[in-house]
């Protein structure tokens, strides 16, 4: 039995899903022109798709005005009906994606990558007012493209209220004309090559989500902070979890800004907030699928009181 491959775009109307998937079709590395493509339309922005452009790239388009009539039912009369070899799903983005992605596909079916799409220029907008429903559009995405990008385009703010949604999210960042912008790093806030490295409570998840991303940048540096014990499932011999947490979509639903710290003391009480000292370490991490930064204790303060729990990334 021949797969036929699915493919998920996600995020807000007008936020460039349907041009992402034009050029997609178009690209003879990723179209060869004998492969039969259903596209399931579930919202029309300004961008349409045109009944040339169908044929050209052997496309057959059907609307889905309502999430409710995006069922398995559905999805196995087309399969019927068009035996597609890939399904591109534009899908509407004021749907809920765990909930699709909880709807049982026809056999042949398989979902191989979600991608969504961001306007980078309404971001902050959609981050203040919508949090919540942005959460749901890309905490699922392997891939999230920042399309209108400019000079003025603030990408580790981007890069880091992505990452506290969606840690593994590969990010692109397009210009306004379509073409990749560098992802160079902006200068950090605080001095990265400072030994010992002093953070500030606001400079925190800033420096948490670079060393994330480049964890050997600081192994073998010694590092200050204030964090929280956090209780968790898992039980290291003379090891504790210590953060602090991002809001991710509300103040309900936060996601843990934190790692390992190794000690040879007793463990601290959990929930206790700590002035840490410690040198960084590098281990691989399975849940993550990658190398993360730990840290060996140096020493510790317990404090007596902190005004913010939360990880701000502006």
């Amino acid at each position: 039995m021949q797969e036929c491959l699915v493919y998920l775009f996600t995020g807000f109307l007008e936020s460039g899903k349907t041009t992402l998937i034009q050029e997609t079709m178009q690209d003879p590395g990723f179209n060869t022109g004998e492969e039969k493509t259903l596209i399931l339309l579930c919202e029309e922005g300004s961008v349409r798709y045109t009944k040339d452009l169908a044929q050209r790239v052997h496309a057959d388009i059907v609307s889905v005005n309502a999430p409710e009539k995006l069922t398995a039912a559905f999805m196995e009369k087309c399969e019927k009906l068009f035996h597609p070899d890939r399904v591109m799903i534009e899908f509407n983005g004021m749907w809920s994606v765990d909930r699709f992605l909880d709807v049982e596909m026809p056999l042949r079916w398989i979902l191989v990558q979600i991608l969504s799409t961001v306007d980078a220029s309404t971001f902050e907008m959609y981050l203040a007012n919508m949090r919540s429903i942005l959460y749901e559009q890309l905490r699922h995405s392997e891939t999230i493209i920042f399309n209108r990008c400019d000079e003025d385009t603030r990408m580790r703010y981007l890069r880091n209220n992505i990452k506290a949604m969606n840690k593994r999210a590969q990010l692109i960042y397009e210009h306004k004309d379509g073409s990749i912008m560098s992802s160079a790093d902006e200068q950090l806030p605080f001095d990265e090559h400072a030994d010992p490295l002093v953070l500030e409570d606001y400079d925190y998840g800033i420096w948490y989500m670079d060393a994330l991303e480049h964890p050997h940048k600081y192994e073998g540096r010694t590092v200050t902070f204030a964090a929280k014990v956090y209780p968790i499932n898992e039980n290291r011999t003379h090891a504790y979890v210590a953060g602090r947490e991002a809001m991710v979509c509300c103040s309900d639903d936060t996601s843990l800004i934190g790692m390992w710290v190794y000690t040879d003391e007793k463990k601290p009480r959990p929930l206790s907030w700590l002035r840490l000292t410690g040198k960084i370490r590098v281990e691989f991490d399975e849940d993550f699928g990658g190398d993360v930064c730990a840290l060996q204790e140096i020493s510790r303060e317990v404090l007596e009181d902190h005004d913010d729990d939360y990880v701000y990334f502006t």
